[in-house]
């Protein structure tokens, strides 16, 4: 199971560095408050989990995060029986800790798994917020603090891969986007260490490219892309290179597609 623990309380550690792009920070904090579940909507790249990694720290909270696939079983985030030298044990799933420790749990790309695995969020996501352990017998009540947190791609939806509206209605939703190209060219330059004028070299292609996404192109660059090409940058790796490894490589392999967002790394760095 992977999954990710992360002990973020205020004051134990710097803060993950986030820039607000509207008032995403103070809903999720009222949010929280009132142990409201959150669904974070918004494509690849754009900050959804380093804005969680934010509020975890902000809000005083150990962080769980959960990376959702195809095989994500229900008793991967619940938990299973164990056969050990000593006999049977039973192992908490980083969901029951979640719930016992009263801390958020985030399910990255929640569409990505099974359907019959995210009912079990749904006691946790109303008035009760308890979680029902089959196999132990045992009913959670959720500690203070917990929250559920989930966020998906909506680029990525599909008949198949989409939430049912049972489970959309008992969330919040709070829409992310890329940053505005003056925010975004602060935080690329604030997280790769590329001079200003670099950065926003690095935006403008983005904001390029970002223009084909029906023409051809399934996913544009993300914030993430831009960050990655800096920092190849800085480490002294020539900048059409840096744009080619980080950003036009990883967007596609088609080579028509490929020269062509060749050409706009050229032209926007003449």
């Amino acid at each position: 199971m992977d999954e990710a623990l992360s002990g973020l309380a205020s004051g134990a550690a710097e803060a993950p560095w986030y820039h607000p792009t509207g008032n995403e920070v103070a809903l999720f904090e009222q949010c929280h408050a009132r142990g409201l579940a959150v669904m974070l909507k918004g494509p690849t790249g754009c900050g959804k989990t380093r804005f969680v990694e934010h509020m975890a720290w902000k809000l005083g909270r150990p962080l769980i995060t959960i990376p959702c696939h195809d095989d994500l079983a229900a008793s991967d985030l619940i938990g299973r029986f164990l056969i050990q030298h000593n006999g049977t044990v039973w192992q908490d799933g980083p969901l029951t800790r979640a719930v016992r420790e009263g801390a958020i749990c985030y399910l990255d790309e929640v569409v990505e798994a099974r359907q019959d695995t995210v009912v079990v969020l749904h006691a946790l996501t109303d008035h009760r917020r308890i979680l029902p352990i089959d196999k132990t017998g045992e009913t959670l009540q959720a500690a203070p603090g917990f929250q559920l947190v989930v966020s998906y791609n909506p680029g990525y939806q599909r008949m198949l891969k989409d939430l049912k509206p049972s489970t959309r209605q008992r969330f919040v939703a709070m829409d992310l986007d890329f940053p505005p190209p003056e925010l975004e060219a602060r935080i690329v330059q604030h997280e790769s260490g590329v001079d200003e004028a670099t950065a926003k070299g690095l935006v403008a292609l983005a904001e390029r490219i970002r223009q084909l996404r029906d023409r051809g192109l399934a996913e544009v660059p993300s914030t993430r892309l831009l960050i990655a090409a800096g920092s190849l940058i800085v480490c002294g790796i020539s900048l059409r290179e840096a744009c080619q490894a980080a950003i036009v490589s990883p967007l596609s392999d088609e080579p028509t597609m490929v020269a062509a967002l060749s050409d706009l790394v050229d032209a926007t760095f003449v």
